[in-house]
């Protein structure tokens, strides 16, 4: 008979084959669509796994759905893979040094996130396949999580028709599950064009571009008193028109970010930036082309799944799985950033806190606020439309910052393998659990339909708009 504990034994005794994998995914360190070795790599394993593959979805090069089983419930696991640029760092040491300079890096761990996922419904088949039980569990290879947007592009296609529920982690520094919202977000390059002159002989023949970019800052620099305190904007100047200070700049482009806690805020606030670029264009004798580039949807955490995700972490915690190594490295990292002091004093389990003061590990759960998360992320957009919940495992130092080269010097140690066997271990028992109890399932659909409270689900990407490689 197949049990929990079978399944957590199954993916111990398979941890090195999955461990190989995440490494290699992290020395691949491929950018958002271009994620060629790091997608096939999983797609063929789980193709060897007896996974049907059907690639190119959404019509994206690097994106996958690896399916195994029958009929329902369908459970979906998303999984990630692409790196950040300008992140390369040589491995296991606690001090800045880059393998390549300037090549990208795993500074946000998707090259555990994919394969920890890519674990859990390896062992979810073993489940189906030695009971017989009707379900189907379903990978997805999600390109381009950082600044591409590619599962909305997913979504916008219809990857996630007929999935029951799906669900994703992400490496962390903590255990925590993830009970808050998240930020929407729009992005769109302003492209300012103007009239080159000699700026000292004739200045009156030129319209610079550059000016035009540094009114419209000015201009939603004032915009930030008048949105809602939750909202962010924030800009870089892409293409200054140049270096020569004697020209007046033809061309200036400058890319705005702008986040708030739902989508339908976004837009309002994207079209009154729109109209600012318009009026600095009028001001200047210039003339603006608005490229819009990429936009995610807020999360929206499913409850009773969350729920069963905490039940299940919380099973196989704590980690003791950790070396002599493992806490070595962990304390070198400690020392290079910011004290986690003010952390550890709040936090209530006062036996976890003082672990994470003598080894720099985290290896407890910690209590998560339901509260409003400051970044983004495209899974929101699967929550829109499919019952989604998530959550984080400590896979580095208590305290490493994510996106930094801290995170990727521990992207290959044992830390970071046992926090994404913990991550693997915790879907594939909530995926058991839904099997076997049609009631979870149940709970889990009426929470999201009372959740949307009628409410349709809007693409923040419009139709015309295709992935950017």
């Amino acid at each position: 008979m197949i049990t929990k504990e079978t399944l957590i034994k199954f993916l111990d005794s398979r941890v090195k084959d999955f461990s190989k994998i995440s490494d290699k995914i992290w020395e691949f360190a491929e950018l958002q669509f271009k994620e060629e070795k790091s997608s096939e790599l999983l797609s063929s394993f789980l193709a060897n796994e007896d996974f049907t593959i059907e690639k190119n979805v959404a019509g994206i090069k690097t994106a996958f759905i690896g399916s195994y089983g029958s009929g329902n419930p369908v459970i979906g696991i998303l999984g990630e893979f692409d790196a950040l640029s300008n992140m390369s760092q040589k491995s296991g040491i606690a001090c800045k040094g880059s393998l390549v300079d300037g090549a990208p890096g795993h500074g946000c761990g998707h090259n555990l996130l994919g394969t920890g996922s890519l674990a859990a419904c390896i062992a979810i088949k073993e489940y189906l396949k030695e009971t017989g039980m009707k379900g189907t569990i379903k990978f997805f290879g999600c390109p381009a999580e950082e600044g591409g947007a590619g599962k909305v592009f997913m979504v916008r296609s219809g990857c996630f028709e007929g999935v029951d529920v799906a669900m994703t982690w992400h490496p962390a520094s903590q255990n925590i599950v993830w009970k808050d919202s998240s930020l929407a977000n729009n992005q769109a390059y302003f492209n300012f064009k103007g009239i080159s002159s000699h700026a000292a002989a004739s200045p009156h023949l030129g319209r610079s571009a550059l000016d035009a970019v540094e009114l419209m800052n000015v201009g939603a620099n004032y915009l930030r008193e008048h949105i809602i305190s939750d909202a962010r904007l924030h800009y870089a100047v892409t293409n200054t028109g140049g270096t020569a200070p004697n020209i007046v700049q033809a061309e200036a482009t400058v890319l705005y970010l702008m986040r708030a806690p739902q989508s339908n805020q976004v837009r309002d606030i994207y079209n009154r930036v729109c109209k600012i670029a318009q009026g600095a264009a009028l001001m200047t004798g210039t003339k603006v082309e608005i490229e819009f580039n990429t936009g995610v949807s807020e999360f929206k955490p499913n409850i009773p799944l969350t729920g069963l995700l905490e039940k299940n972490l919380k099973r196989i915690l704590p980690i003791d799985g950790y070396t002599n190594e493992d806490i070595s490295l962990a304390k070198s990292i400690t020392d290079t950033i910011p004290s986690i002091d003010t952390f550890l004093s709040r936090l209530e389990d006062k036996k976890l806190a003082e672990h994470i003061r003598e080894t720099g590990i985290c290896n407890g759960f910690i209590e998560n606020i339901t509260g409003l998360g400051s970044g983004s992320t495209d899974v929101g957009d699967v929550s829109w439309v499919v019952p989604t919940a998530q959550f984080t495992t400590s896979c580095a130092a208590c305290g490493t910052p994510m996106h930094s080269w801290q995170f990727v010097a521990q992207g290959k140690s044992n830390l970071a393998h046992q926090g994404m066997l913990t991550a693997a271990k915790t879907m594939a028992l909530s995926a058991f659990d839904i099997l076997q109890n049609p009631q979870i399932l149940k709970e889990i659909k009426e929470s999201f339909e009372n959740d949307l409270n009628g409410e349709k689900y809007i693409c923040p990407i419009p139709p015309e708009i295709s992935p950017k490689y």
